[in-house]
C-alpha cells in the first residue's frame, strides 16, 4: 500500500486530498507547462508568455509539489523535461483544448446558439444536399453538438413531435399535425421499377393493376403504425420494409416490384440492373412526393437551427422528374 501511495494512484487518494489536488490545479499552470515544452526552456517560455522566469519556475514547482511528481530534471544547467513531464504535458494540452472549447461554446450559447441540435432525416430525402448543408453547418458552428437521426417512413416527423429532434426533413403525412410548421424543400419522383429478371419485366406495357396484383409488392411501412401505409398498394401480397436501402436490395434481387424515388434508382436503370414499368393507372403511380423541413410551432428554433433551415432551402436538390 505504501508503494502505491508514493506513486499517487488517484483511486486510493483520500477524497479530501483529491479535492485539494484538483483545487490547486490551474489552467495557467498547464499553459506554462506546455509553453516550456514548445519553446524548450523556462526563459523562452517566460518571454513568450511575457512573464519573469521566476514566475515560470514557481508555476512548475507548484505543479510538482501538489502532485508530487518531478516534471523537470534540474541536475544540469538547463532543466530537462522528464518522461513524466512529457506525458503530463500531453494531458495538459488536452485539458487546455477542452477548456478553450468550453469557453467558446459558453460564449456561443450566451449569444443565442442552442447547446445541441437534433436533426431527423427521412429515407426519402436525397442525401447530397443534406450533406452539403451539414458540412457548412459544421464550419459555421464548429463546437455545436449535432445529432442525426436517419429515419424510416414518417418517423422523422415523429422525432420532431416528441422533441428528440428540432428539425425534420421528410414527406408530409396527409393529415399532418397542426402543431408543426413546414417549409417546402423539393419534390421526389416515385417511379415503378422491377428487376429485369422478374416476370413483370417481360409484361406487355402498359402493365395494368390486375397484373401487378399477381406479384409481391415491396412497400415501406411505419413500424409504429398498425398495418402500415395503404397508398399505392395494389397487391394482396406485400413485403414490408422500414429501411429503404434494404428494400432496394430485395428489389435488385428480383423479389418483387415497387415505387422507388427516382434519385435512388437512376444509376440502376442506366446500368440495366432495374427496369422501369410502364403503368398508366394513376392509382398505382403516386407521382411527385413533396419534401419539407419542419419544426414544432411551440418550440422556437435556435440560431443554428434557423441557419440550417435557410441553408437547406438554398441547396440545389436533384431534379424531381425522371
Amino acid at each position: 500500500m505504501t508503494h502505491l501511495k508514493k506513486r499517487w494512484n488517484f483511486d486510493i487518494i483520500d477524497p479530501n486530498r483529491r479535492w485539494m489536488m484538483l483545487n490547486a490545479l490551474t489552467l495557467d499552470q498547464l499553459l506554462v507547462l506546455v509553453t516550456i515544452e514548445d519553446t524548450g526552456s523556462f526563459s523562452a517560455a517566460g518571454r513568450k508568455l511575457r512573464r519573469a522566469q521566476s514566475a515560470i519556475s514557481h508555476a512548475v514547482q507548484s505543479l510538482e509539489n501538489v502532485h508530487q511528481v518531478q516534471l523537470f530534471d534540474r541536475s544540469a544547467k538547463v532543466p530537462k523535461m522528464t518522461d513524466a513531464g512529457r506525458v503530463l504535458a500531453t494531458q495538459a494540452r488536452q485539458v487546455l483544448r477542452q477548456a478553450e472549447q468550453f469557453s467558446r461554446m459558453a460564449g456561443a450559447i450566451s449569444a443565442g446558439l442552442e447547446p445541441e441540435l437534433g436533426i431527423a432525416v427521412d429515407s426519402m430525402v436525397p442525401t447530397a444536399p443534406v450533406l452539403n448543408s451539414l458540412s457548412r453547418l459544421q464550419k459555421t458552428f464548429p463546437d455545436l453538438a449535432v445529432t442525426i437521426f436517419t429515419e424510416g417512413l414518417w418517423s422523422a416527423e415523429r422525432r420532431v413531435r416528441d422533441g428528440t429532434a428540432a428539425i425534420a426533413l421528410c414527406a408530409l403525412k396527409p393529415n399532418m399535425s397542426q402543431e408543426l410548421r413546414a417549409y417546402p424543400l423539393s419534390s421526389v419522383a416515385l417511379v415503378p421499377v422491377v428487376s429485369p429478371a422478374h416476370p413483370l419485366a417481360q409484361a406487355k406495357p402498359p402493365v395494368d393493376r390486375q397484373v401487378l396484383a399477381e406479384h409481391v409488392q415491396l412497400i415501406l411501412t411505419d413500424p409504429l403504425q398498425q398495418g402500415g401505409p395503404s397508398f399505392s398498394v395494389v397487391s394482396p401480397r406485400v413485403w414490408r420494409f422500414v429501411d429503404i436501402g434494404r428494400r432496394l436490395e430485395f428489389l435488385l434481387g428480383g423479389f418483387g416490384w415497387c415505387n422507388m424515388p427516382y434519385h435512388l434508382v437512376v444509376d440502376h436503370l442506366a446500368q440495366g440492373r432495374l427496369v422501369r414499368l410502364e403503368i398508366e393507372d394513376t392509382g398505382v403511380l403516386p407521382g411527385l412526393l413533396p419534401l419539407f423541413t419542419m419544426h414544432r410551432r411551440d418550440m422556437p428554433l435556435g440560431k443554428a437551427a434557423r441557419w440550417l433551415l435557410a441553408d437547406l432551402q438554398e441547396q440545389e436538390w436533384p431534379k424531381a422528374h425522371p
